[in-house]
């Protein structure tokens, strides 16, 4: 066959020939008449096409399992014509219902690397290669090999076969189908009847996540969900899973005893740093009919935007006129001590602080023990730290609203 030969130097015989390889870096010079050429073509060279529009609605496009993807309708028809016609198949999936599939190699053993090696050990018989799954109803097992070639299923059929799917999923090696039957169980199927069925089978599925959601479900609803049927199955088959499940419950509840301990203590310092607040408010400011006695009581005023002004003036006035005064004898009057106690504890300027007794009992805190030292500055470091909290809170209300 003739070769087509170009001679280059008759394209620019009007010009100087062009160098090659004159410099080291292997620049090339454009002749003036190329630079003209393009220069007068600038103005014939059409416009671009306008950006993705309204005019490209109509085309619709399906979302395929990652987030950023998408896929056309008409390229998941027509993967879907290719399985349901079988146009140029070469294997032949036999099902438990001696049901006969037919399908693609090249697509199953792209999609599955165990399918590849059953493809790859199946011996070609009359241009087909032979290869079963069993153990599955036909109707899952052809969902399962649609799904290899347009990654959908028909809802009702992937509801009913959701569970004999994901068994597929795993002995296959299909992720994307394992995440898909995760989240269809996790939303609509799981119930109080089989979620532990479903415990066992995610187990020896490899699907931690929903694992963990029948763990969940079971933890709180035990009380329901074991006297169920699954229940009383999985505690003859697989005692071992009985006992750990009702150790997750006894963990579960004493972590929720924690928690509720740890509110219920936060709490009560919360009130600590209100009290010592509202009793810094009375005897620096004054409050309603109490105050200090260079200032007037503000009898006007029907509200204080301190939450524990009402129960320290309450104290403080049974404080004044208490007639106990033998130890152990009033527990108002003691409270209303240790009141007095954890405000100089906390307060930074005993000498001109207005509370009473505030640089007495700094004093009197010099003389103790190592250990009640330590506990007093404990009790002011979480109620510091409790403060500290709900200041962020409060700081950030306005953001949040």
């Amino acid at each position: 066959m003739a070769c087509l030969e170009l001679d280059l130097t008759q394209c620019f015989s009007n010009e100087q020939s062009l160098p090659v390889a004159s410099t080291s870096y292997k620049t090339f010079i454009v002749p003036d008449a190329c630079r003209s050429h393009q220069l007068n073509s600038r103005s014939s060279v059409p416009q671009p096409p306008p950006l993705h529009g309204s005019s490209y609605g109509a085309r619709k496009c399906s979302k395929s399992l990652k987030d950023d993807t998408y896929v056309l309708d008409e390229t998941r028809i027509a993967w879907d014509k290719l399985f349901y016609e079988g146009y140029g198949a070469d294997v032949h999936v036999l099902t438990e219902d001696k049901d006969i599939i037919l399908a693609h190699s090249s697509i199953l053993g792209i999609s599955s690397p165990v399918l590849r090696n059953l493809l790859e050990q199946a011996r070609v018989i009359k241009g087909f290669r032979k290869i079963t799954i069993e153990g599955v109803p036909s109707e899952a097992a052809r969902a399962f090999i649609r799904f290899l070639y347009s990654s959908c299923c028909e809802p009702d059929l992937m509801k009913n076969f959701v569970l004999h799917l994901l068994v597929l999923s795993h002995a296959f090696a299909i992720p994307s189908l394992k995440k898909t039957c995760i989240k269809l169980i996790e939303q609509e199927v799981l119930t109080e009847e089989n979620v532990v069925d479903v415990l066992q089978l995610a187990r020896l599925c490899d699907a931690p996540r929903l694992s963990l959601s029948c763990t969940k479900m079971i933890i709180n609803d035990f009380k329901a969900i074991s006297l169920s049927d699954g229940w009383k199955a999985m505690k003859q088959a697989n005692p071992s899973l009985e006992q750990e499940l009702l150790e997750s419950r006894v963990g579960e509840d004493s972590k929720r005893q924690d928690r509720l301990k740890k509110i219920e203590e936060r709490m009560v310092y919360i009130q600590l740093s209100e009290a010592m607040e509202a009793l810094l408010h009375i005897c620096r400011d004054g409050c309603r009919t109490i105050g200090p006695h260079d200032k007037m009581p503000k009898d006007s005023e029907t509200t204080c935007k301190y939450a524990a002004c009402m129960g320290i003036e309450s104290l403080v006035r049974h404080f004044k006129g208490c007639r106990i005064r033998v130890p152990g004898g009033c527990m108002h009057c003691k409270r209303m001590w240790q009141i007095l106690r954890l405000h100089s504890q906390m307060c930074s300027e005993p000498i001109l602080c207005k509370v009473p007794l505030c640089s007495h009992f700094k004093d009197k805190m010099k003389s103790l023990s190592k250990r009640e030292e330590f506990k007093w500055k404990l009790l002011v470091s979480k109620i510091m730290a409790a403060k500290g909290t709900i200041s962020s809170i409060l700081a950030r209300r306005p953001l949040l609203g």
